[in-house]
């Protein structure tokens, strides 16, 4: 006689129970511990917790999404050795050095608008900008707000306090500076410089006026636990918007051997961070198409995500605009207009 086929337990475990009413009705993000409970779902489970995060997000964000293009102004060469980055001057990766002159910045800024994004971000490899660097940002800043009508942030390392205050005096709207990993994983991703001197930049940043980009890097060898550490201390730092990044492991790097994070526990830190963050703007950042592919970078969409960049990363290819675009019209996701953001 044949068994009769067993049903799987689809019952909803009591941690989504508990985030339903906690995150989504009452729009308080998630503990440390009951983010670890997220990110051990079991696989069955992944559909419901990303239709959560997708309700909460729908909830407290809106359907919109924000798009940004990004461009490095000066590549390669970093006296840093952040262990996940192909641009570290101490390494063997193939990035040389290159800087971009202003032509070239606003021409990229226009081609990014042209997509619809509302967000231009200047990127460059340095542990913190130099006067070289800084006279090049506030000549190209200036030089995009009288091209073109978009918003332009900055990634320019650590910062000091002055620094941060002619940024925010020349009309950057937005700072980008990654925690890069959890305070207790930290050490074995960067050794040049601390997790707090990156955290201080970030304060001075938010104090400043400036908003704050700060996100990280998951699939680097971390724990689970350490995942929803960082997804905790992010929302206690209550930044603007939080680019989540996968690991493309490059050549040369530290973690140039490691395996490209599963696409399962991908979606499910996707849903964490925005179970962690109601209010946030959470984007999909570098490592996506690898990790995600079409069918997963949909499900993210579906699952919390309400920002992407559109094109190429600085070291790695991304998809096709087009096609991320066509996918927001398809999904029903407008993207956020320029004047929302300001």
């Amino acid at each position: 006689m044949t068994a009769a086929p067993v049903t799987p337990d689809l019952t909803e475990p009591a941690i989504l129970s508990r985030a339903r009413t906690q995150v989504l009705e009452n729009g308080e993000g998630l503990s440390y511990e009951d983010l670890v409970e997220v990110l051990r779902l079991p696989d069955e489970h992944v559909p419901a917790l990303l239709g959560l995060a997708h309700d909460v997000r729908m909830r407290h964000c809106g359907p919109e999404v924000e798009v940004e293009g990004i461009i490095s102004l000066k590549t390669g060469g970093c006296p840093e050795d952040c262990h996940f980055c192909s641009q570290s001057g101490q390494f063997t990766s193939p990035v040389r050095s290159v800087w971009l002159d202003i032509p070239q910045l606003v021409q990229a800024a226009k081609e990014t608008a042209e997509t619809g994004a509302t967000e231009f971000c200047i990127v460059a490899a340095v542990r913190g900008p130099d006067e070289r660097l800084m006279s090049q940002v506030r000549d190209g800043v200036k030089a995009i707000h009288d091209a073109v009508d978009i918003n332009v942030a900055c990634s320019l390392g650590m910062l000091t306090q002055e620094q941060v205050d002619e940024l925010a005096a020349i009309g950057v709207h937005r700072y980008n500076h990654n925690l890069e990993a959890a305070k207790s994983y930290f050490p074995s991703v960067v050794t040049t410089h601390s997790y707090e001197e990156r955290w201080e930049t970030c304060q001075m940043v938010r104090d400043a006026g400036m908003e704050l980009c700060c996100g990280g890097l998951v699939g680097m060898g971390e724990t689970l636990e350490q995942r929803a550490e960082l997804a905790s201390q992010l929302a206690e730092l209550d930044p603007h918007e939080v680019p989540l990044n996968f690991l493309n492991p490059r050549p040369g790097t530290p973690f140039g051997d490691l395996s490209t994070m599963d696409a399962q526990d991908a979606l499910r830190t996707i849903a964490a961070f925005r179970l962690a963050m109601p209010r946030t703007i959470l984007r999909y950042a570098g490592g996506r198409e690898l990790t995600l592919g079409d069918l997963g970078t949909r499900e993210g969409l579906l699952g919390g995500v309400n920002a992407i960049i559109v094109g190429n990363y600085l070291t790695t290819l991304g998809r096709d605009p087009d096609e991320d675009l066509a996918l927001l019209s398809e999904l029903k996701m407008p993207i956020r207009e320029l004047a929302k953001t300001l």
